[in-house]
């Protein structure tokens, strides 16, 4: 006998949870070690299905192993390359936003200028300071939100091990995305295009070395023409 609870507050019923997108992966450019964050120099790919990272480490290098994590992706194969070639599904498979997160959760998420929620916030002035050198403080200092560029994609090499994506919170990703997106709105459905982390090396005026690696994706053409390319074809 089921029960009935809902019968006098339907209001109260969970709504059904929908899935609109599947991932099998998630491609990353660092980690935690001893609770402080650590860039990589080539790709990081975490699951939570041994025979994706099986397939991931084949390609790109690596050796699967656990990792501690909440989440359900609790495999990881920190690969040895830098650089993938990557199906990307249109525009569609692109998006941005500013997200600001707290101890109780999402705090302050935008466009930059205007509010994406709440729903009752939804279109409103969000206040975010409009030159970026402000903006990047705010968000350092914890004050302000910061980029979430968010791409879906699939491996070139094994098309049919399913959808990946990957988030990232860089200032440079986010100043170019507008860039990729005409790049990828220059074709009609899919396109062949690099994942990579480009190294980025320079001197301060104060005479200090730094170095980091931005992620950085180059579309190069369609994957209507990139499948009937030799085998061999270097892009």
């Amino acid at each position: 006998m089921a029960l009935r609870i809902f019968e006098t507050d339907p209001a109260a019923k969970p709504k059904q949870r929908q899935f609109s997108e599947d991932f099998v992966g998630r491609f990353r450019s660092g980690r935690q070690v001893n609770n402080r964050p650590e860039a990589l120099a080539t790709w990081r790919v975490t699951s939570g299905d041994p025979a994706v990272s099986d397939a991931v480490a084949k390609l790109m290098g690596g050796t699967p192993a656990e990792w501690e994590t909440s989440g359900e992706d609790f495999n990881e194969v920190v690969t040895e390359t830098d650089k993938v070639l990557v199906v990307i599904d249109g525009p569609k498979a692109l998006t941005a936003d500013m997200k600001l997160w707290g101890r109780a959760g999402l705090i302050h998420h935008c466009d930059g200028v205007e509010f994406l929620s709440p729903e009752d916030d939804k279109g409103q002035a969000c206040g975010c300071p409009p030159l970026m050198e402000d903006r990047k403080a705010q968000a350092k200092s914890g004050r302000g939100p910061q980029p979430n560029t968010n791409l879906v994609f699939r491996l070139a090499d094994d098309y049919h091990l399913g959808k990946f994506r990957m988030l990232s919170t860089s200032w440079k990703l986010a100043e170019v995305v507008h860039e990729i997106d005409n790049a990828l709105s220059a074709y009609k459905g899919e396109v062949l295009a690099e994942l990579s982390l480009e190294l980025v090396e320079f001197t301060t005026k104060a005479g200090r070395d730094v170095s980091y690696r931005k992620p950085v994706v180059k579309v190069l053409k369609a994957w209507s023409d990139a499948v009937a390319d030799d085998a061999d074809t270097d892009y």
